[in-house]
Formats: C-alpha cells, sequence, structure tokens
C-alpha cells in the first residue's frame, strides 16, 4: 500500500468549498435524507474494536453505479468524556463538507471506539473519487485532529450494506492487504 497523504492546501481547500456550494443545492431540492434504520447498529472491526452508528447520511438512493466502500478513521485531539457527545451533536453541521463532493452516496458515522477513534464508512461512486475526498477531507480533519491519527481505506467494487451484511465481501475487496485491521468489518449487530 502507498503512503497515504493529503492533496495540497490548494486542491483540497477548492474541492471542499465546491462541496459546500454544491451541498446547498443538494439540500435545496431535498436530496440529502438522514434515515434512521441503522442508528445504534454496533459494528465490530477485525482489530478488536467496536463502534456505534450515531447518524446516516445518504444522497438519493445512497446506492452508486461504481460502488466502492470507503472507511475514514481519525481520533480528536482535546475531546474527552462529555466533549464527545457534543462534537457527534455538532458533527451535523460538517455535512456540508463531504455530501457535495463527485461520487459520494452514503455515509454512516460511527462513534468513538475503544481507542478514542472515530470511524466513517461510506460508500462511493468509483474508487478515484472516494480517494480524492478523503485526501480532500484529510486537510479538514488536520485542525481537529491528533497528529498521525488520519487514516483511509477504499475498497473497490463493493457496497457498504453488503459488506455489513456479509464481512466477507471484506476480504476478497482488500486482496489478501496486510495493512492494520482497523477498517476490516467483522460484524454488524442491529439493536
Amino acid at each position: 500500500m502507498r503512503e497515504q497523504e493529503p492533496l495540497t492546501p490548494v486542491e483540497a481547500w477548492r474541492a471542499v468549498a465546491a462541496s459546500v456550494l454544491s451541498c446547498w443545492v443538494l439540500l435545496a431540492r431535498r436530496l440529502v435524507h438522514l434515515p434512521g434504520e441503522r442508528v445504534g447498529t454496533r459494528i465490530r472491526f477485525a482489530d478488536g474494536t467496536s463502534s456505534r452508528v450515531y447518524r446516516e447520511t445518504r444522497l438519493g438512493s445512497g446506492l452508486a453505479k461504481d460502488a466502492c466502500v470507503l472507511v475514514v478513521t481519525f481520533r480528536l485531539r482535546l475531546v474527552r468524556g462529555a466533549g464527545h457527545a457534543l462534537f457527534r451533536a455538532e458533527s451535523l453541521l460538517n455535512t456540508p463538507l463531504f455530501v457535495g463532493f463527485p461520487g459520494f452516496t452514503s455515509k454512516l458515522w460511527l462513534t468513538h471506539d475503544e481507542d478514542g477513534r472515530y470511524r466513517g464508512v461510506y460508500e462511493w461512486d468509483g474508487p478515484r473519487r472516494a480517494e480524492r475526498y478523503a485526501r480532500s477531507l484529510w486537510r479538514v480533519l488536520a485542525l481537529v485532529s491528533v497528529p498521525g491519527s488520519i487514516r483511509y481505506k477504499v475498497l473497490p467494487g463493493v457496497r457498504r450494506d453488503d459488506v455489513l451484511a456479509d464481512p466477507g465481501l471484506i476480504e476478497r475487496a482488500a486482496g489478501g492487504d496486510d495493512a492494520p485491521q482497523w477498517w476490516r468489518v467483522t460484524h454488524e449487530t442491529r439493536p
């Protein structure tokens, strides 16, 4: 796996600004949805940690033509105890930072895990678009995250909901990747 890094500041902030502008059009057209079916679901990962879904954001049907799963993780700087609940409430305001990116279809927002890491589990339309988003998002996350805690994994050719229903799909999509297992879904428990 190649070393992950953010886009240049100019590229990243330009992409984020375009997303914010596009978001307002999507909201006006009522294409952004916050379904509740998965809220409360616990997702377990191969590194032994787990997180609960606290929000889902979906654009239109939430289905991609060239589906891929994107998993992003980061650890917030200076957030402890009740600060996590405040972050989760405030995070809704971050929606314009991603929903207007080309290729976005859906996101599961996960609470912090036992190691204090937050994750987003997305379905994206196109692996290149997913990677461009993750590398742009990096610049935003770097403002509030512990240095060195930002990571992402793109898994082409699979749908997010299919991976949650059958975590074995992620094994095939990963192609024997030996990278740390923070991104590898192993089990989903519905409330």
